[in-house]
């Protein structure tokens, strides 16, 4: 029954994802083409100071990124440092410098790691003056940034590739907010809670007391999903009654998790001219996305030893009214999404079960990745499917008319290294350095040996991956670890969009060039197997040699 628990919850994601695919994707691309802009709009760009008809270089777009995100970055710290002396800080005292730091380079990062306990950390006008606002804004950031790469594609000759304001605002105020609020309604009919009620204290039925926080919940629920960002509202996340209370509620937070990045290739499609090529980026996330989930399933069914086989599957760190399928089924989207939210804890995986989420976002998570991130990450993997196909055929590679020269393939390639560089080295550093393996040993690991060492390993994946999920068995509230992981944050987050936007203005100069009998068809099976394999042996052999070190190690003992 297992299985056929697996392929109805499968077919049912499959059914709504297919049928919103078209329409959706379409209304994406309608909101980044169209020349209108909205009273509201106008309004925003006159107090700002923005042209809305006036396109920016890839440079002026990249300054505006990070000038943007930076301020960001400042606001969310200076909340939390002055927490203490704002309205609705339930007498919640201001987090220490570095937690700060990393909290805010996390939301920024559109990456969601918590290093702390929400509902006993931070207070209201933090959580949505600061975090929530976060949500939208991250997001819309990472599809502005796609949306700037597809335009490299789809321009001509070109020294533009949008304005990023535009992209900004209509990406948050046309697509996020609305589908947010009609998300909240949802989940509150569903049983997720939104209030301003602070503690309360309750008699238990053995006659104790204990304390049940209360706050705007199910408003923060749907963005941190929507817009693949990951922080809970409370400690135990999407797991929490208050968050997720219900097996439906648990199907539509996938959804949402999943809408906008299972929908970004139809608007790639639709952008650049040729819907089927939205067609063959969708079919490799839905390749990768079935047989992770498929596997991930498999061996947590299967379990291992006694009290595994007794309860029927790896149980241990499940809610039950989830299950292993429910539970198998929101891991592998949302470390397939980068959202980070968790419905089960990873770190009561089996060793290999609890290796998938890990290899999710060690594929650069395009699963279908997060919402922007997924679709530029894997059109940055196709360049370089592309060039391998070139060099095979001994032509000059192409993609969508662009030729693939040294320029474009550097920048992919640079790309592509940031993020392994930023898990090894941080997770090498942690147990390198005398002073700092001491504090991680003894403070920030609970399960020393190998397992510890995966716990270390998966933190610094999800950060430099912009996920946020943990395996729940690190501590990383210490100096080090906020400091280190804050900074993965954001260098896996910006570092890789500079890369994509160089690329997004060396594509846009480039004038198209005539498709001929030696170019490759990009639409095709034969270029979905390719480019599927690629994005497997770019993991494979980057992060083999560690995860033999760690979870591989502990499922073959």
């Amino acid at each position: 029954m297992t299985w056929v628990y697996a392929l109805l919850a499968l077919a049912t994601v499959a059914v709504i994802l297919g049928v919103l695919y078209r329409p959706f994707g379409d209304y994406m691309a309608w909101v980044y083409t169209s020349r209108k802009d909205w009273k509201v709009e106008r309004g925003i760009y006159k107090i700002i100071g923005v042209d809305s008809k006036t396109e920016q270089t890839w440079q002026a777009y990249l300054r505006s990124v990070l000038a943007f995100s930076a301020v960001g970055l400042l606001i969310v710290y200076g909340l939390q440092r002055l927490q203490q002396w704002l309205p609705y800080s339930l007498g919640l005292e201001a987090p220490s410098e570095h937690l700060s730091f990393n909290t805010a380079a996390s939301f920024v990062g559109n990456t969601n790691w918590q290093s702390y306990s929400p509902e006993l950390t931070v207070g209201y006008t933090v959580q949505f003056a600061g975090l929530a606002v976060q949500n939208f804004v991250s997001a819309a950031v990472g599809i502005a940034v796609a949306i700037a790469l597809v335009r490299g594609f789809a321009y001509r000759r070109s020294g533009t590739i949008g304005n990023f304001w535009v992209d900004l605002i209509r990406g948050t105020l046309r697509i996020l907010l609305p589908i947010a609020v009609v998300g909240a309604i949802v989940l509150m009919i569903g049983g997720v809670i939104q209030n301003f009620n602070g503690f309360t204290t309750v008699t238990t039925l053995t006659g104790a007391t204990q304390t049940i926080p209360g706050g705007p919940t199910a408003s923060q629920e749907v963005i941190k999903l929507l817009g693949t960002n990951g922080g809970g509202f409370f400690n135990a996340n999407s797991s929490h009654p208050f968050e997720n209370p219900t097996a439906w509620t648990n199907v539509f937070q996938v959804l949402l998790m999943l809408v906008i990045p299972f929908s970004l290739p139809r608007t790639f499609g639709r952008m650049v001219g040729d819907n089927r090529q939205g067609y063959a980026i969708v079919s490799v996330m839905a390749i990768l996305y079935v047989a992770s989930f498929s596997i991930l399933t498999a061996l947590e069914s299967a379990g291992m030893g006694t009290a595994p086989g007794l309860a029927g599957g790896a149980m241990e760190g499940k809610e039950q009214r989830f299950g292993i399928i429910g539970s198998t089924l929101f891991a592998t989207t949302s470390t397939g999404t980068s959202t980070g939210a968790v419905n089960s804890m990873h770190d009561s995986y089996t060793a290999l079960g609890g290796m998938m989420p890990m290899l999710n976002m060690m594929l650069g998570e395009v699963t279908p990745g997060g919402v922007g991130s997924g679709i530029y990450a894997i059109l940055i993997l196709a360049v370089i499917a592309v060039f391998i196909s070139g060099l095979l055929i001994g032509r000059t590679p192409e993609y969508l008319g662009k030729k693939i020269g040294p320029r474009e393939i550097k920048l992919a390639a640079l790309y592509i290294l940031v993020m392994p560089t930023l898990v090894l080295a941080g997770t090498a550093l942690s147990f390198a350095i005398p002073g700092v393996r001491e504090e991680v040993e003894n403070t920030s690991i609970w399960n020393p040996g190998i397992h510890g060492m995966s716990e270390v390993l998966y933190a610094f994946t999800s950060a430099a991956n912009n996920n946020g999920s943990a395996f729940a068995g690190l501590t990383a509230n210490t100096p080090w670890l906020n400091t280190t992981l804050g900074l993965a944050i954001l260098l896996g987050r910006f570092v890789p969009i500079v890369f994509v936007l160089a690329l997004a203005g060396s594509l846009a100069a480039q004038d198209k060039v005539p498709t001929t009998s030696g170019t490759l068809p990009t639409h095709r099976p034969m270029f979905i197997g390719l480019l599927t394999v690629v994005t497997i042996l770019v993991t494979a052999l980057t992060f083999f040699p560690v995860l033999a070190l760690g979870p591989l190690a502990e499922g073959l003992m």
